[in-house]
């Protein structure tokens, strides 16, 4: 079993900058609308040069896979339950059951899933198919709700054009597809530019706690606490009972794949939700709550399916 300090160690940062960024908003060193330029710039700057670059790196038959296919049930399981959830139980409009959604079922990849599953498995080459399925997948579909949904058809059919997200996701397909080779001049750009985006995410999820409102009422910490109940418990177990007894796949990788799917709600489901104005309390909280819960389910899992 691997210690607990190196699977902590990964999410340091994440806590270090989200703090940060409470300092800064309870400080008032960037002004008022700090918040609200910040994640404009994530959205239509940073992530989609990350996304593009990404994408682009990455042929896009890494996520036909049989451990996808476990993945994609999990995640498939959990956003229908908090799909269903917003409907049935908390009357959500349609953008704050997308949101609610993809709170649920949504994993924190990249910036933490590299380094647990390096401190677990050794290696992250799982990372790979896992941001393609979220990206061209999950993606796509939730901000066609969030940015078409009251606007007709004529909106869905020009929301790539439209959208920096998914024009980034795209263009990426595109050249991955194709097998261009990009310039080393565009590359370096890319990686700058997307290289801000995690930081200036978690920055921007800090000041948001600044002054932010309690969770009031009954209604809203269930939803919450639903929420990171499903993300972190439901989503594993449905990824578990599909990866062992379904799929019967090897045992390093029924672990990568419960350990990925027991990953916190990502970030990028807050920047998704500040964008829009929708869901925005719901999505911070369960960025924040599955984060903290999940050092403890991933440790269990890393204990119980790991190596002896």
């Amino acid at each position: 079993m691997p210690s607990l300090h190196p699977l902590l160690s990964g999410f340091a940062p994440i806590w270090a900058l989200t703090g940060v960024g409470y300092v800064v908003g309870r400080s008032g060193l960037l002004g008022p609308h700090a918040e609200v330029v910040l994640n404009r710039f994530v959205f239509h700057v940073a992530m989609p040069a990350a996304l593009f670059l990404m994408i682009a790196r990455t042929p896009l038959d890494r996520f036909a896979n049989p451990s996808m296919l476990a993945f994609a049930a999990g995640t498939a399981v959990a956003t229908g339950l908090g799909l269903l959830a917003g409907r049935l139980l908390f009357r959500r409009k349609p953008g704050e059951l997308a949101i609610g959604a993809m709170a649920s079922g949504y994993v924190n990849s990249a910036n933490l899933g590299i380094p647990v599953t390096m401190q677990v498995l050794g290696d992250a080459s799982f990372v790979a198919p896992v941001v393609l399925f979220q990206i061209l997948l999950v993606t796509p579909a939730v901000l066609a709700v969030l940015d078409g949904g009251a606007a007709g058809r004529r909106a869905l059919l020009t929301l790539p054009a439209r959208n920096p997200i998914l024009l980034a996701t795209a263009l990426g397909a595109v050249v991955s597809a194709t097998g261009v080779h990009l310039p080393a001049e565009l590359n370096r750009s890319c990686e700058l530019l997307g290289g801000a985006g995690v930081p200036t995410a978690l920055v921007t999820l800090g000041i948001s706690l600044h002054n932010r409102p309690p969770a009031d009422g009954r209604s809203r910490r269930a939803e919450v606490g639903l929420t990171v109940a499903v993300k972190t418990l439901v989503q594993p177990l449905a990824a578990l009972v599909v990866a062992g007894p379904l799929l019967h796949l090897p045992a390093h990788q029924l672990l990568t794949v419960v350990l990925f799917s027991a990953l916190p709600t990502a970030q990028n489901v807050y920047t998704y939700a500040r964008e829009y104005g929708q869901g925005t309390e719901l999505a911070r909280d369960a960025v924040l709550w599955s984060t903290l819960v999940s050092m403890a389910t991933l440790s269990v899992i890393s204990w119980g399916l790991g190596p002896a």
